[in-house]
């Protein structure tokens, strides 16, 4: 844990993705388990006809969990840097804590759901690009390496 660390600036920014991405696929999944036809987004179910989705509900339930209920465990991650030794073994960089691979997981995630979404509707429109350009970002932040020396292990070597 980094308690004695001052947390940077960029380490900020990256909590501030991480919560604004769960908080706001929370919101989004919600309101497609809440009217799974998705008028109440502006989604006609005609944008499913190249997936294998009849209504919303599946997409409603991947968004509120993948996309909303995850960012947010790894915002808790990034912020308290618990004993996440378990989670090592989904990284190969075990010098950092685990949610720092975790937030690079997410912004892969986000750009993949972006990406197959906007295939399986065919069209893009302002809110894939933001969400794509959310995704990358997480990424870029996550990678700074301001941010990656603070979620160093305690008493492990950093790579050069």
């Amino acid at each position: 844990m980094n308690s004695g660390k001052k947390r940077p600036g960029s380490v900020v920014v990256l909590l501030v993705l991480q919560a604004f991405l769960g908080l706001g696929a929370i919101g989004g999944g919600l309101a497609l388990l809440v009217d799974p036809s998705g008028e109440m987004m502006g989604m006609p179910a005609s944008v499913l006809e190249r997936s294998p989705f009849t209504d919303f509900v599946i997409p409603g339930i991947l968004l509120l969990l993948i996309f909303g209920v995850l960012p947010l465990i790894v915002f808790y991650g990034l912020l308290k840097q618990p004993d996440w030794s378990r989670g090592n073994v989904l990284t190969p960089f075990t010098n950092l804590h685990a949610a720092w691979s975790f937030s690079m997981y997410i912004g892969f995630g986000q750009i993949i759901w972006i990406m197959v979404q906007t295939y399986m509707m065919n069209a893009v429109s302002v809110v894939h690009v933001f969400y794509m350009s959310l995704g990358m970002l997480i990424q870029i932040v996550t990678l700074l390496p301001s941010v990656q020396r603070y979620f160093v292990l305690d008493g492990r070597a950093e790579r050069s």
